[in-house]
């Protein structure tokens, strides 16, 4: 019987009659400031859904290990069950958001190399940053483990930004999760869908992503169904 393990802001977690298999389910909301503002939008978990499949078919398809095994409705896909690593992969490739704030930068600068930033997940502390000594000093992963997640995230940079580019998007940056199969191989889980992603039209620089959310700019749901569009008829040129 399958018994619900964990909801969080934007997915519910449940197990499945296979303990090494869960079921997400994508909920029609939106979050910021770490849960403290939440908002409904029909349509939103089918539209994070479609992106988040489409795009980790993708990575498999070019030798990314995930825990996705594939979709079963609008809303609701099978993946293999993770043990997480608390910590949340960040790159930037365009200067954006709190890195632009931090060091009094503007949004939009090029950057002269991808960015690489480590944040642990904790909403209670804010998602404090965590270098590779912090990491393992509170035992979030290993030296090695922790190498590898940043492989495998630079693997998948090298992956989407010319994928983004063909669908006329900037990926401004983008956070990753990763997490070991119960043979201890390591995996990229969780999802990739604009929530955890910055997206800039390439032309006009409008936002594509949760920001329309956090600064009221535009419908969330019709946002994300158009990145979904163009990331569909940039797979088909591939």
């Amino acid at each position: 019987m399958e018994k619900l393990l964990y909801t969080g802001k934007a997915k519910q977690m449940w197990q499945t009659e296979d303990p090494d298999v869960l079921r997400v389910v994508y909920l029609d909301q939106a979050t910021m400031l770490n849960g403290k503002r939440k908002d409904h939008f029909d349509g939103k978990g089918e539209a994070a859904n479609d992106i988040s499949t489409l795009v980790f078919e993708y990575l498999i398809d070019n030798g990314i290990p995930t825990h996705f095994i594939k979709r079963l409705s609008e809303k609701e896909e099978l993946v293999k069950k993770c043990h997480m690593f608390p910590l949340e992969f960040v790159t930037r490739n365009v200067c954006a958001g709190h890195f632009a704030s931090r060091f009094g930068l503007e949004d939009g600068m090029e950057l002269a190399e991808p960015v690489e930033e480590t944040f642990y997940k904790s909403d209670a502390l804010d998602d404090p940053f965590a270098n590779e000594s912090d990491a393992v000093a509170i035992k979030a992963c290993t030296h090695e483990e922790y190498q590898q997640c940043w492989e495998l995230t630079r693997r998948c940079n090298k992956l989407l930004t010319p994928l983004f580019k063909k669908a006329g998007m900037k990926l401004v940056d983008f956070k990753l999760e990763f997490g070991k199969l119960s043979d201890g191989s390591l995996v990229l889980a969780d999802e990739f869908s604009p929530d955890n992603c910055r997206l800039w039209d390439i032309k006009t620089n409008a936002h594509m992503d949760k920001d329309v959310f956090r600064k009221n700019l535009a419908d969330l749901t019709t946002t994300y169904d158009e990145v979904y569009a163009r990331l569909q008829e940039a797979v088909k040129e591939d």
